[in-house]
């Protein structure tokens, strides 16, 4: 039988995002599971630390980090954080599935719940999906949600 103790749900604060959260909220109400909630942040001062055209003081990582974990907080509500024992989670970095994937093993995550935005061929293959990046680098079973369908 499947044991699920903790479940991952990786956010973008997307629509995509938003109906990932759903599954792993039901997951995690079903199996009586811990629900984490993970955004990882853009480490904007690695990111252009080398490129030397843009100097970001230091408040603006800050900020950007304090208006996720704002986000967070609305996303997983006291319900959550009662029912599913919930934890809101902000990581930094330049590479979101490598965060996603470690977060992952340090947590003890039984699964992840993540969103795909449904890109296709030219977009994809420029983009490159973190969706993508986590079901193959993970060795945590991965639950991909698609798009909500436009009604």
């Amino acid at each position: 039988m499947i044991q699920l103790r903790n479940v991952l749900v990786a956010t973008d604060f997307s629509k995509t995002s938003e109906a990932a959260l759903g599954y792993g909220r039901e997951l995690a109400r079903a199996f009586g599971a811990k629900l984490h909630v993970l955004h990882v942040a853009d480490n904007i001062m690695t990111r252009y630390a080398f490129d030397g055209s843009v100097v970001l003081p230091p408040e603006v990582q800050a900020d950007l980090e304090h208006s996720a974990q704002e986000q967070l907080d609305r996303l997983v509500g006291d319900d959550d954080r009662r029912a599913l024992r919930a934890v809101a989670v902000v990581r930094t970095s330049t590479t979101p599935a490598d965060s996603i994937v470690d977060y992952a093993k340090e947590a003890d995550i039984d699964l992840i719940v993540i969103g795909t935005h449904g890109r296709r061929a030219v977009a994809h293959l420029l983009l490159g999906s973190v969706a993508e990046q986590v079901v193959r680098t993970s060795r945590t079973p991965v639950l991909v949600v698609r798009p909500p369908s436009a009604a």
